[in-house]
């Protein structure tokens, strides 16, 4: 639950923070970030908008400390969760919080990056609006890089205003500024908040948005009715393409007609071939250069969820950076919708391979550790490239660089940030402006028709731009990985990959002639493996047969050490050279779940079950001697 606190007697702020005009007051200010609460007062998400945990201060095991590296025996601090009240919601950027209660907008929605904007624009203060009555108190604070906590300001709002400047001078490394809100014996209403900057007189960026859609008319029908709906965004856009390239069309779904009226005439669909991810977002980015009118491009997944503000928090920020700068924003998980995918994003070079930041830690869950109390998220972390679920694009930039690289899907996104970043041109992502996308773990996507593609470009990208003498250590994890495929009996994803490597050997004049026809080939050669042939229902196949219990009745287990390592893949290597049981191929010999499907499991059978990762199908995977060699 939130806290009722005593609070002792504060005096009222001084006239300036009460919003006596003065000449400070006269400044014309630009709104960069506004205080909003979730549109449909959902309480998955509200940990992202509201903390209505005690603030204890930021959990030791969190902290950033070079010197003294997180150890595995490590007791983790307690974690409290306090039950979200989505009833205090009074509409999109109210709230009404009763008598004797207390709760913090130092969250991810509604805390303001000073750090970032410190750091990549010329802003030097920013200036936080409060309307509230009831009389109220508000505690500003601010955060340093290491996530330790200064109270700035305090006051009681005797006649419902605050209006204070807050100097970005302290955020160099990192940092945040945010308030929390203290009802007194009365309830309090906030009516609205909002944090701005100084206006420049700079040219604000109209932008077109791009969204490349594939069969998902459903959900980007729903995308678009948000889009129109969201307020005042629509003043931001200057148009909304849908590159839909395939066969179930966005217009047939039966709201079309109220989605293309709530755009106000800015929607514009364009039907191509199935291109991919890099073929429908390079057209939107054609597009938009060509029309002439907008600053930025906007790419958008259509299997997304938007929180409309994080748009305009994108554009107003990447309109008072020093230099153009690309502007990503977070992902969250659709299905654990307090769960982030990646802080920050990077390629390290010597394996090339994508990852987080060292620093940083993936599938981070505000529910159980806001942001306040998370010390290595008060940091500020820079990056190589941002991912196209959402990622706002200077026209300027592509004018200078180019398109995406005609790659369909993979590595597209993380080869245009690596190029604009050569050109001269940084990528940000930017906290506080997200979108909620299907979790990768729910996709097969290194093992079914993807596994093409990642290998391909991966490669394609490492020899453009790997600083290492035959790209590091690419190769040996190359062979690593097919490796353990081999073992693990899937045996089409192994193929897929050597034929993506073939078609880098061939040249680059193939990406451009593959394009559209590669997913149909690849398709194809997939479709001549067992592994890579799934039925929905669970009872197409035979029941497993065990053919002998485990050895002294142990199940397989992980390798830990070097040493089990060697002898489980030894083993295992020694044993694809034996002949294998008929009774292998009349009943599978176990039944396997995707989480468990591991080169040191599948090993060990001649034929296994396998469940597909999102748990709607299963794969009968035998061995092949033959094929293995």
């Amino acid at each position: 639950m939130s806290t009722s606190v005593q609070e002792p007697s504060l005096p009222p702020a001084d006239s300036r923070d009460n919003g006596t005009p003065t000449s400070a007051d006269r400044i014309p200010r630009r709104v960069v970030a506004r205080v909003v609460f979730p549109e449909d007062r959902d309480l998955d998400t509200l940990p992202l908008y509201i903390d209505f945990t005690p603030f204890t201060g930021v959990n030791p095991m969190t902290r950033i400390d070079p010197e003294t590296p997180r150890t595995t025996d490590q007791t983790p601090a307690p974690v409290f969760v306090t039950p979200a009240h989505s009833d205090y919601i009074r509409g999109r950027r109210s709230l009404q919080l009763p008598a004797g209660e207390r709760i913090s907008f130092g969250t991810y929605f509604n805390a303001f990056p000073a750090a970032y904007w410190r750091r990549w624009t010329d802003i030097t203060t920013v200036h936080l609006s409060v309307r509230a009555s009831g009389s109220p108190t508000l505690v500003v604070y601010r955060s340093n890089a290491r996530g330790a906590t200064e109270r700035v300001a305090a006051t009681t709002l005797t006649d419902g205003v605050l209006d204070i400047d807050l100097s970005l001078a302290p955020f160099g490394d990192g940092g945040w500024y945010w308030f929390d809100m203290v009802a007194g014996h009365t309830p309090a209403l906030l009516e609205s908040a909002e944090w701005s900057v100084p206006e420049r007189g700079r040219e604000r960026g109209g932008t077109t948005i791009a969204i490349t859609t594939y069969n998902r008319p459903d959900y980007c029908a729903s995308q678009l009715r948000q889009l129109g709906a969201a307020e005042g965004l629509l003043d931001l856009l200057d148009e909304v393409l849908v590159m839909d390239q395939g066969t179930q069309n966005v217009v047939d779904q039966p709201d079309f007609a109220d989605c293309e009226a709530g755009l106000h005439g800015k929607l514009r669909v364009i039907h191509q071939a199935n291109l991919g991810g890099s073929g429908g977002f390079s057209r939107g980015m054609r597009e938009a250069l060509a029309a002439g009118r907008s600053r930025y491009v906007l790419l958008l997944d259509d299997d997304i969820v938007l929180e409309p503000e994080g748009i305009a928090r994108a554009v107003a920020f990447a309109d008072e950076c020093r230099e153009p700068t690309i502007v990503g924003g977070h992902m969250f998980n659709m299905y654990e919708r307090s769960v982030l995918h990646s802080w920050a994003e990077t390629v390290k070079e010597w394996l090339f391979f994508w990852g987080p930041v060292e620093g940083t830690t993936q599938a981070h869950n505000f529910a159980l550790s806001n942001l306040r109390a998370t010390a290595w998220m008060h940091k500020r972390f820079d990056v190589d490239y941002n991912g196209w679920w959402m990622c706002l694009i200077p026209l300027e930039v592509i004018d200078k660089i180019g398109l995406s690289l005609p790659l369909f899907i993979k590595w597209d996104d993380a080869e245009f940030g690596l190029r604009a970043g050569k050109a001269g041109f940084r990528t940000v992502t930017f906290p506080g402006a997200a979108v909620w996308h299907i979790p990768w773990m729910d996709k097969d996507d290194t093992t079914d028709w993807q596994a093409y593609y990642h290998q391909r470009n991966r490669w394609v990208v490492a020899l453009l731009n790997s600083p290492y003498p035959r790209g590091g250590n690419l190769l040996s994890w190359s062979l690593r990985g097919d490796v353990k495929q081999l073992l693990a009996l899937q045996y089409s994803a192994v193929e897929l990959r050597l034929q993506g490597l073939e078609d880098v050997l061939d040249g680059p004049q193939r990406l451009h002639a593959d394009l559209p026809t590669s997913l149909a080939k690849v398709r194809a050669t997939r479709a001549e493996f067992s592994d890579a042939r799934t039925e929905r229902d669970l009872h197409a196949f035979p029941p497993p047969r065990r053919v002998r219990p485990p050895k002294r009745g142990k199940n397989p287990a992980l390798p830990k050490s070097l040493w089990e390592i060697v002898v489980t893949g030894t083993l295992g290597t020694l044993r694809q050279f034996r002949g294998i049981r008929e009774s292998s191929r009349v009943q599978p010999e176990a039944s396997v779940a995707a989480m468990h499907t591991r080169w040191w499991m599948l090993s060990r059978y001649d034929s296994a079950l396998v469940t597909t990762a999102d748990g709607t199908a299963q794969s009968w995977y035998q061995r092949d001697p033959a094929t293995f060699r």
